[in-house]
């Protein structure tokens, strides 16, 4: 009987040895040796030296220095999946595609043909009629709290922003709250749309965005300001702007520039949303360097071909670029922006 027990404990311990310690680094060896990079995450160092992601890991990139990857549904979480489950009539999920969209999309056809079609949003918005009535900001808001109510929690410097005109408008705040008795005590998400209305009579024509400016002590800083021009008025209003024209010819758009992935383990885009991509870019590169557009946009789409690739070395499918690639390459080259 303690023979059979020797035995397999002896057969136990060989198991436990070659499966447990042999072969995991037998297999950590060759992957270190043959392929290093992807042993170990494939991380990527920007232009510092530190490590600032990995090219399998999506990650949100919002400047417009930055080429930006497929939306996300589940917020660029690499341990998640999951679905908006928005309807194409949710406004949420419009005003994602538009903010998208407004800034980069041309048109199609006619005398503007190839054109971008943010100028004219910018023309029409500063005009702030929507259908005939005044005041298009407040419009906005009052038609779609929820985008309102995202636009406040979407940094902390919006909320900020409103905390100061909540203190600025005090009878007003009272007001609502006479209106709204079951929230005594309420914050700035609370308050969107007043504020929007409220904003859109003093500062017709114009929409809080971020400014930087040059401070006193020579350093940059960000703060909130109204604006008649710029993305965020061009994707915000791209939806209004298109209902009120909605015979105008655009051009179409990639896929992958507006459907979420389900996922956050999506870090390429089509190199065709890429090139969807590149006016923006390049000009806003332009504009931080200094330098002539056109030398720019052909540096930049210089760069976007030297790094797409399709399958199987190249031979089938759609060619894509690494997002993070291509905007570390971008950093590499003109430096981080603003």
């Amino acid at each position: 009987m303690f023979r059979y027990l020797a035995k397999s404990l002896l057969l136990l311990a060989l198991t436990v040895v070659i499966c447990c310690i042999i072969y995991p680094l037998l297999i950590w060896g060759i992957g270190q040796v043959f392929f290093p990079s992807q042993a170990n995450g494939s991380l990527l160092k920007g232009p510092d030296g530190n490590i600032v992601g990995s090219k399998l890991i999506a990650q949100p990139f919002t400047k417009d220095e930055y080429f930006q990857p497929r939306p996300s549904a589940a917020s660029y979480d690499a341990s998640a999946s999951a679905a908006s489950t928005y309807a194409a009539s949710n406004y949420l999920l419009r005003n994602r595609v538009a903010t998208a969209l407004g800034p980069i999309v041309k048109y199609k056809g006619g005398p503007k043909a190839g054109q971008l079609v943010a100028p004219d949003i910018e023309a029409w918005f500063q005009q702030d009629k929507y259908q005939g009535n005044p005041h298009i900001v407040a419009q906005w808001a009052d038609l779609h709290n929820a985008v309102a109510q995202a636009w406040v929690n979407a940094d902390p410097t919006h909320g900020q922003y409103v905390d100061a005109w909540t203190k600025a408008h005090a009878d007003l705040v009272a007001e609502w709250i006479k209106k709204n008795p079951s929230t005594q005590q309420p914050k700035a998400a609370d308050l969107a749309v007043l504020f929007f209305e409220n904003f859109s009579q003093e500062h017709p024509g114009m929409f809080p965005s971020a400014v930087t400016q040059t401070g006193a002590d020579g350093k940059p800083q960000t703060s909130i300001q109204p604006v008649k021009e710029g993305s965020d008025i061009q994707g915000a209003f791209f939806d209004m702007w298109r209902q009120e024209h909605p015979d105008t010819e655009l051009q179409d758009v990639p896929g992958d520039l507006v459907m979420a992935s389900g996922s956050g383990l999506d870090p390429d885009i089509t190199l065709q949303n890429a090139e969807f991509q590149l006016e923006r870019v390049a000009a806003k590169w332009a504009d931080d360097t200094k330098r002539n557009a056109a030398d720019i946009r052909k540096e930049i789409d210089e760069i976007l071909q030297a790094n797409a690739s399709a399958a199987f070395g190249g031979l089938g499918g759609e060619k894509f670029v690494n997002v993070l690639e291509v905007n570390l390459e971008l950093c590499k080259r003109y430096g981080l922006p603003k």
